[in-house]
């Protein structure tokens, strides 16, 4: 496994890449990382990590491999089908997949690309909902922000 950090604004990131597939991002308590890395799919991500924090993409084009049940593969997949400064809620995920809102929940906890994977675009019915990157809540308001979400 290769790993790089990158700052952004909400923190250091570090990504992870295996067998040339992005395996996870989680923030850091880590320095940022010189891009001198010899993985070109790690500067690549780096770029594009940090061309979203800018507000240049609101897309990544990055393979990916989520290691997790079929089912957890199945709400992450619907999570990559929520656009780009949109929510949905967990009820409205469960109900497209047949099941319960907690469920969709814990596996939204359990991503391990968020970001990339933008579990951040899922919220409660009344609320924000939780977040198990960066530091919480505050870190998925700020995201959603940074996409041009205004919660109401």
């Amino acid at each position: 496994m290769k790993t790089v950090v990158v700052n952004t604004s909400l923190g250091c990131i570090e990504i992870t890449e295996q067998s040339g597939f992005i395996i996870g991002v989680a923030w850091s308590k880590g320095l940022a990382s010189e891009l001198h890395s010899e993985s070109s799919l790690l500067q690549e991500a780096a770029a594009q990590i940090t061309a979203y924090f800018k507000g240049d993409i609101t897309q990544f084009t990055l393979p990916i491999k989520a290691e997790g049940t079929e089912f957890q593969q199945q709400i992450w997949d619907e999570m990559q089908k929520i656009p780009y400064g949109q929510v949905v809620t967990y009820g409205d995920v469960a109900q497209k997949i047949g099941s319960h809102a907690r469920a969709v929940g814990s596996a939204c906890g359990k991503n391990p690309i968020p970001v990339i994977i933008p579990c951040h675009r899922i919220v409660g019915q009344a609320g924000l909902g939780g977040f198990s990157a960066g530091e919480g809540q505050e870190t998925k308001l700020q995201l959603l922000k940074l996409e041009g979400y205004k919660p109401s």
